[in-house]
């Protein structure tokens, strides 16, 4: 039996997961930059101890409302590229992924690890509300909610 485990978080009380070998670090570190004239998807740019990251306000980026910072938010920073082991950017499931330069996720709250069956991953339904269903990779329904599986290829991929 296959497992994947997701790092999840909370976007509008929703419970949303990224494949946790993607994950650099999450942290609280939200004194942004703003950048004139970026989508509006770009919350701002971070120093993370000397290094530009790129903040993408996940909310923006899937349809709803722009992040308001409270005290639970956090970004999680994705590994770029030259951090990834080559075998994951082989893997058919994120062929085409490009991650270049240092990306960070605004996320409303963060959530536990949870490590699933590839059996347990479901398409996504057609409903899902005002999310793009581009950027969804699966569903796995838990106990008291569904686990949505978000795309990295789509959420970081500019849209023609």
């Amino acid at each position: 039996m296959s497992l994947q485990t997701f790092a999840t978080f909370k976007l509008n009380d929703q419970l949303f997961g990224l494949d946790i070998r993607f994950i650099r670090e999450i942290n609280k570190q939200l004194d942004l930059s703003p950048v004139p004239h970026a989508p509006d998807y770009i919350f701002g740019l971070l120093n993370l101890r000397g290094q530009i990251v790129t903040v993408l306000d996940l909310k923006r980026r899937l349809g709803f409302e722009k992040t308001c910072i409270t005290p639970q938010t956090h970004n999680v920073i994705i590994k770029t590229d030259q951090e990834l082991p080559p075998s994951i950017l082989q893997d058919t499931a994120y062929s085409g992924l490009s991650i270049p330069d240092k990306v960070g996720l605004l996320v409303d709250q963060i959530g536990d690890i949870l490590t699933v069956s590839h059996d347990e991953i479901a398409q996504p339904p057609a409903n899902t509300g005002k999310i793009d269903g581009q950027y969804l990779a699966g569903v796995v329904p838990l106990e008291n909610e569904l686990l949505t599986i978000l795309s990295l290829n789509a959420i970081l991929t500019e849209n023609p």
